[in-house]
Formats: C-alpha cells, sequence, structure tokens
C-alpha cells in the first residue's frame, strides 16, 4: 500500500512538472513557429504548425530595420542603468533608515508603503502625468528614468529583510570608533546588502525591461520607443504583421532569457537569505 502511494506521489510530481513546462514552452513555440513563417504561410497554417523553412529570418530583419529595434535597445540601456541605480540608492537609504533609526510616524510609513502596494498605479496616472508634464520631462528619457527611480515597496521589503540579519552591533562599533551614519551605510551596510541588491537588480530589471505602458505614455516621439513600444509599431489600423512581431518577440526574449538562467540562483538565494539567517 505504502508502495503505491509513493509511487502516485512521484507520478504525481513528474506529471504537475510536465503540465508545467507544456504550459511554459508551448506560448514560446508558438511565437517561435510564427517568426519563422511568411505572411502567407501564417495566415494559411496552424499555431503549432512548423514552418516550411527553419532558416527563414526575413521577419527578424524587418522588426530590426522597420522597427528600429537597436535604438529600442539603445534608449532601453539608459533608462535601465539609471533607473536601477537610482532605485537601488533611494531602496537601501530608505530600508537603512527604517530598521535603523527610531522616529515617530515609522509604523505609519511601514503603513504607507503597504498602502501603497495595494493601489493599482493606474489610479494614479492622471495626477502623475499631471506632474511629469509640469516638470517638463514629458516625452523625454527622464519620465520613465523617474517613474521607475522612484520607491519600490517590493525592493524595500527585499532590503528590510536581509538587514534585520546585519547586527546592529557593527554600527555601534563603527559609531565607537568615530564613524558617521553615512559611513557606516556606505561603508558597512551596503557592502553587505549585496545579495539583496542582486535580486532587486534582476527583479526591477526584468519589470523595466519589459514595460511597455510607461514608455508608451510618457514617451510617445519614435526616436524615443525602446524595445517593447518597438514592436508596436507593427500594428495598425487595418491589421497587425503578427510573424514580424513573433520574429521582435523572440528578439526581446533571448536577453531576459539568457539573463535568468545565469542568475536564477542568485534571485533564489537573495530572496530567501534575510529571512533564514
Amino acid at each position: 500500500m505504502k508502495t503505491a502511494l509513493r509511487l502516485g506521489a512521484k507520478g504525481a510530481k513528474y506529471a504537475s512538472l510536465l503540465i508545467a513546462a507544456v504550459v511554459c514552452v508551448g506560448p514560446l513555440t508558438v511565437v517561435l513557429f510564427a517568426s519563422l513563417k511568411t505572411k502567407q504561410e501564417y495566415a494559411a497554417s496552424g499555431p503549432l504548425d512548423p514552418p516550411t523553412n527553419w532558416f527563414n529570418f526575413a521577419n527578424f530583419a524587418t522588426a530590426f530595420t522597420n522597427g528600429q529595434m537597436l535604438q529600442g535597445f539603445v534608449n532601453t540601456a539608459i533608462i535601465l542603468a539609471i533607473s536601477l541605480t537610482g532605485a537601488i540608492f533611494v531602496g537601501t537609504l530608505a530600508a537603512y533608515a527604517l530598521d535603523r533609526f527610531n522616529f515617530a510616524g515609522r509604523k505609519l510609513v511601514y503603513g504607507a508603503f503597504l498602502l501603497a502596494s495595494l493601489i493599482p498605479s493606474v489610479l494614479m496616472q492622471v495626477a502623475t502625468f499631471h506632474i511629469i508634464y509640469r516638470l517638463g520631462l514629458f516625452n523625454t528619457r527622464g519620465a520613465a528614468i523617474l517613474l521607475f527611480m522612484g520607491t519600490d515597496v517590493i525592493s524595500i521589503y527585499i532590503f528590510l529583510q536581509f538587514m534585520a540579519s546585519i547586527p546592529v552591533s557593527l554600527d555601534e562599533a563603527a559609531m565607537i570608533d568615530g564613524a558617521s551614519r553615512w559611513t557606516i551605510y556606505w561603508r558597512i551596510i551596503l557592502p553587505l546588502l549585496r545579495p539583496a541588491i542582486a535580486t532587486a537588480v534582476i527583479i526591477k530589471g526584468i519589470a523595466i525591461y519589459n514595460e511597455f505602458y510607461i514608455p508608451f505614455l510618457y514617451m510617445p516621439a519614435r526616436d524615443l520607443g525602446v524595445i517593447s513600444t518597438s514592436l508596436y509599431r507593427f500594428k495598425g489600423p487595418y491589421g497587425a504583421q503578427w510573424e514580424v512581431i513573433a520574429a521582435g518577440t523572440i528578439v526581446v526574449i533571448v536577453p531576459t532569457l539568457v539573463l535568468f538562467l545565469f542568475l536564477q540562483r542568485h534571485i533564489y538565494r537573495g530572496l530567501v537569505a534575510g529571512a533564514v539567517k
């Protein structure tokens, strides 16, 4: 009886893994097949029908030239670099202040961060757009950089969770030696937060890389397009070039997929490091 139950549990485990793999790989397979088909072949075939020519890369060339995806990669890289640097700086400073200082309204700040994470961002877009426009940042990279660089609640909680494992005695010993609060943060706290910073950079970096709404709304100029909005150029009033969009999607997916495969261990370790120490 126990052997049968053990075999059943093992079979259910592998079956669930197989289903999860199909759910994840299935859409990617459909997109890959579509990217290698011509317009006529795409219209006449099913989504799971393989292409007749596996070396048809014309759609990829069209996506790069007409969609200006190279310019989109450049704009995305600039926004990513500045936004991540500012977000990590702001997030670690906020987490350091919340964890190490006792001040009036500390619980209120915690509650405000929690409340901000519960409110859908789309509800605040009217006020946000008005602020960006008044600052003169509309239709500039600065709009996306400022919005992405804003306080990230999830990153702050990751930093707070990890910072709880750093002994306060390190701060006290440094203060006895004459170190200021800024020196403690810069020379002690920040280096020890590297695993949490790596996790936050990967999570927020992928989110910025895949973001469509903010660049589309605040940077409508053609030369300011990022990789997500570059694909939208192939959607017109009389239809969409889905085979070209599929090719562009593959190009967009590859960097994030490679990055995740190489850094997935750091993501998992950073997420649980503060909880187990």
